[in-house]
């Protein structure tokens, strides 16, 4: 039995539901999503998105509780948007961007030059005395991740200074250097 797909989810105001052929669109203020599902029942009742399975075989069992959080990914994403935060650690680390293009300084001979998705929103904060922090923000949960992954794989932090670029509130697991 799943816990998770069992619980139903709430559709807030101002979001539309829409269930046709194996494909799921929902509408709200900041966008419109769609997702297509296969080997479950999803289906729209009293304001809330209820996802049920019609056996217990073992696609049906994993695929369950994976659409229902889906679909409250999408809800929530509609409705209220997903931000990720990263910071960049290290000495000389810097980070501007101009529209969609992101310009990233972080200690190679070349400055990387990136350009994000018009679906997220990026917006870097340089504070004196503080690490620059890159704001990602969008409707879509999977891009969000997905582009603050690729800006994290330039220069994933390392475990001895701790120098690279992490998410914020991301606790580094730290190793102790040579000993004399």
């Amino acid at each position: 039995m799943s816990r998770i797909g069992n619980n139903p989810v709430v559709i807030p105001q101002g979001v539309t539901v829409d269930i046709k052929d194996g494909i799921v669109t929902v509408k709200g203020k900041l966008g419109e999503l769609t997702q297509k599902y296969d080997s479950v029942d999803i289906k729209v009742e009293d304001g809330n998105v209820l996802v049920t399975r019609s056996s217990d075989t073992k696609d049906q069992k994993a695929k369950h509780g994976l659409y229902r959080s889906l679909m409250l990914n999408m809800i929530n994403g509609v409705s209220q948007g997903w931000t990720k935060q990263l910071e960049l650690v290290g000495v000389g680390y810097r980070a501007s961007n101009q529209g969609q293009k992101l310009d990233l300084a972080l200690g190679f001979s070349h400055n990387i030059v990136l350009e994000i998705a018009p679906e997220v929103v990026v917006e870097t904060v340089s504070e004196k005395g503080k690490n620059p922090i890159i704001k990602l923000t969008s409707f879509d949960k999977q891009l969000v991740g997905q582009v603050a992954g690729k800006i994290r794989d330039f220069r994933r932090p390392e475990p001895y200074k701790g120098k690279g670029i992490k998410f914020v509130g991301e606790v580094l697991r730290r190793k102790a250097g040579k000993s004399a």
